[in-house]
C-alpha cells in the first residue's frame, strides 16, 4: 500500500513539473534565412535557426538578421534590437532600437510594434515597409510597396506607397493645439506641416520621397514572402 502511494505521488509530482513546460511550448514562428553579426537570446543567430515567441534578436554594428515566417519576411538592420512574438496567430515583432524592414503577402502576415504604434499591411496586396526608431517617441515609417496602416490606440491612418512620415507619438497637448487644421493623410513631400486628426494620438510630418529601402526590399518585391 505504501509503495502504491509512493508511485502515485511520483506520477502527480512529475505531472506538475511537466505542465508548465507543455503550456509554454508553441510552434515555431519562423526561421533565420540570413545572418551576419547577429544573435538570438545571446547565442549566435545561425542560418536555419528556428525562431520562437519571446526570442530576442540583436545585431551588432554592420550586422543584420533576416527571418522568414509563413507569409512574411523580417529584416533587422545593424545596431538594432527586437523581440518576436505572436498575437492571435499573427507573427509580430517589437522594435526596441534601430531599424527594421518587413515584406508581407497578405494583411495578416505580420505586424511590427514600435513604442505605442502598430504598423502593418493595409491589405492582402504584397507590401513592404520600414520603421526606424529615432527616439522613444519618434519614428520614421516608410512604405515602398502596397500601403501601411499606423495605429496608436483608436487612432489609425494610412501610409501610401512611396510615402514616408516622421511620426511623433503622444504629442504634448500644447504642441498639438499650435498645429494647423487637419490636412488628410498619405500626402507625399518634404518639410510640410504636420498632419493630424482631432484628438490625435500622434502627429506625422511628410518626409522625403521613398526610394529603394534595401536589397532585401527589392528582392522581396519580386517574390512572394511565402515562397520557400
Amino acid at each position: 500500500m505504501a509503495r502504491s502511494r509512493e508511485i502515485i505521488a511520483a506520477i502527480l509530482t512529475s505531472g506538475l513539473l511537466m505542465t508548465p513546460v507543455w503550456g509554454a511550448a508553441g510552434g515555431p514562428l519562423g526561421t533565420v534565412v540570413a545572418s551576419e553579426r547577429a544573435s538570438i537570446g545571446g547565442a549566435g543567430a545561425a542560418v536555419g535557426t528556428t525562431i520562437f515567441a519571446g526570442d530576442n534578436l540583436r545585431t551588432a554594428d554592420a550586422g543584420s538578421v533576416q527571418l522568414r515566417t509563413a507569409s512574411a519576411r523580417f529584416l533587422l538592420a545593424a545596431s538594432s534590437v527586437a523581440t518576436v512574438n505572436e498575437d492571435g496567430g499573427v507573427p509580430e515583432a517589437t522594435l526596441l532600437r534601430g531599424s527594421a524592414t518587413f515584406s508581407t503577402a497578405n494583411a495578416k502576415a505580420f505586424a511590427l510594434n514600435a513604442a505605442t504604434a502598430v504598423i502593418k499591411p493595409k491589405s492582402d496586396e504584397p507590401t513592404i515597409g520600414q520603421v526606424t526608431m529615432l527616439s522613444a517617441k519618434q519614428l520614421l515609417v516608410k512604405c515602398t510597396r502596397g500601403a501601411l496602416t499606423v495605429t496608436v490606440g483608436d487612432d489609425s491612418r494610412e501610409i501610401a506607397e512611396g510615402s514616408a512620415f516622421h511620426i511623433v507619438l503622444d504629442p504634448a497637448e500644447s504642441e498639438a493645439q499650435n498645429q494647423p487644421p487637419p490636412q488628410g493623410s498619405g500626402t507625399k513631400g518634404s518639410g510640410a506641416s504636420p498632419l493630424k486628426a482631432a484628438k490625435s494620438k500622434f502627429m506625422w510630418y511628410a518626409a522625403a520621397g521613398v526610394g529603394v529601402v534595401t536589397f532585401f526590399a527589392v528582392r522581396e518585391a519580386m517574390e512572394s514572402p511565402d515562397r520557400p
